[in-house]
């Protein structure tokens, strides 16, 4: 069926399952809709997982954005310890039958121009492809990432060994060179089921008819010029962030960290938090306790009980069966109520970040953290866990030079001696001062690409442009 050009143009975006994909599309979204017009629906496939963290932010938007959740699809046949990508990717592909039939009815009933996925959706390219709509792919962490998606079928025809047992680091174009052991999680066990769908998925980004990344040119100036010199075969790509969320309040733990932080002094709080999916060991928790109290600092601490696993990485933590709290060592509380402050499993970020008495960010690198603490200038301690993380690490202290990387000892630990060293260093040290000035260079520049006339804003006009011009 025939759509005229004076209908609106309309997007399908497909996000794959966890908070983490969730939001950068969500904002996609609203600059779509804010800034060029553009109807939006969000197809959702679920795993039966509770959803309520993604319905609030759902509720939350603006008219021109529907969502519909695609039926939930079973995963029960899966063995307890599959990587979170594999149940990420199998979420997608067993939600394709739905994903059609409500793509089929877009497509009759509206001008569909384009269909957005996320890094796992280029299963769903040939849905759009059915119904002749172009299909992109909005990358959500760094162009650095993404450098290795499309070097990954090399690297995996040149070597035959694991990658962490490389000899040299892998040099990717414009890139700091980075290390075997810090490549991304799912690819460092090639006899796993995972690795094989990644290196399918990479062999895929070439069919997307662009690839929008959450980042910004100032900030992966080298990636971005490799990458958009537009190689044989390889798609468009676009540098569309910072895409973060803007931030919301949500209830009584929220307002006690901001009353707290409200009476602490300039820049002298270090915030710990490692995300929503991050948790550590109970030695682990035990060090980094009594590193922060050693290291005589202030902080405000969002602490989850050990191991505990997050629904699908979400903001939001399934309620763990004891109180995080109670992991941590005798007599802790009592000895820090004066400089610290913690609270379980959750405080608004956004916030926290923004608020003037924070003076640096213990993370796990996360993108969505890491675009939100360049967007507040605060400065780092780089602590990664999993997925992409060691990467994004990588970035922030050898490249851009804004967080200082923590070191693991022999026992596998963060002990608390460096974990005192690193937050005295960052808060009160001259390294500190130094990283903080370059976190403002990049505060300043991510401003600037979100600006009217800056890269980011220019990149995202050219896409809508194009979708826009299509029949």
């Amino acid at each position: 069926m025939q759509h005229s050009q004076q209908e609106p143009p309309h997007v399908a975006i497909v996000p794959t399952p966890g908070m983490g994909h969730l939001i950068p599309l969500v904002e996609l979204a609203k600059r779509l809709v804010v800034h060029h017009d553009f109807l939006v629906t969000l197809l959702i496939p679920t795993d039966g997982s509770p959803m309520k963290p993604q319905k609030a932010v759902l509720e939350a938007l603006p008219n021109a954005i529907s969502a519909i959740f695609l039926p939930p699809v079973s995963l029960d046949d899966l063995s307890e310890d599959i990587m979170m990508e594999a149940r990420i990717s199998l979420t997608l592909t067993r939600s394709l039958p739905a994903l059609r039939d409500s793509f089929k009815v877009l497509a009759e009933s509206s001008r569909l121009v384009a269909l957005v996925v996320d890094l796992f959706g280029t299963e769903a390219f040939d849905v759009a492809k059915e119904f002749g709509v172009s299909s992109y792919l909005l990358f959500p962490t760094t162009a650095m990432v993404l450098s290795l998606v499309f070097y990954l079928p090399e690297l995996d025809e040149t070597y035959s060994c694991e990658y962490r047992d490389l000899p040299e680091p892998v040099k990717l174009p414009g890139c700091v060179p980075v290390h075997g052991t810090d490549l991304i999680d799912p690819i460092q066990d090639r006899k796993n089921e995972v690795y094989k769908g990644i290196l399918q998925m990479a062999k895929r980004y070439p069919l997307a008819a662009g690839i929008m990344v959450n980042s910004f040119l100032d900030l992966e100036p080298g990636s971005f010029k490799a990458l958009m010199e537009g190689k044989e075969g390889r798609p468009p790509v676009y540098p569309v962030g910072p895409l973060v969320q803007s931030g919301s309040d949500h209830g009584a733990y929220g307002s006690e960290c901001l009353r707290w932080l409200d009476e602490q002094p300039n820049n002298s709080v270090l915030f710990v938090s490692f995300g929503s999916g991050g948790t550590l060991s109970h030695e682990q928790l035990h060090e980094l306790a009594l590193g922060l109290e050693m290291s005589g600092q202030r902080f405000l601490w969002v602490i989850r009980s050990p191991h505990e696993k997050a629904a699908n990485a979400t903001y939001f933590s399934v309620q763990s069966i004891k109180d995080p709290l109670d992991f941590l060592p005798d007599g802790f509380l009592e000895r820090t109520k004066r400089v610290g402050l913690v609270v379980p499993s959750w405080a608004p970020q956004v916030q926290v970040l923004k608020h003037g008495s924070t003076g640096g960010f213990l993370t796990h690198c996360g993108w969505n953290s890491t675009l939100e603490s360049i967007l507040h200038g605060v400065p780092l301690i780089a602590w990664p866990l999993y997925a992409e993380q060691r990467m994004n690490s990588l970035l922030l202290a050898d490249d851009l030079k804004v967080a200082l990387r923590v070191k693991v000892n022999d026992k596998g630990l963060v002990g608390h001696e460096d974990i005192s060293n690193y937050a005295r260093c960052l808060i009160e040290g001259e390294e500190g001062k130094l990283l903080k000035s370059k976190m403002k260079e990049l505060k300043i520049a991510a401003d600037r690409a979100l600006s009217e006339e800056g890269s980011s804003t220019k990149s995202l006009a050219e896409v809508a442009q194009v979708w826009k011009s299509h029949n």
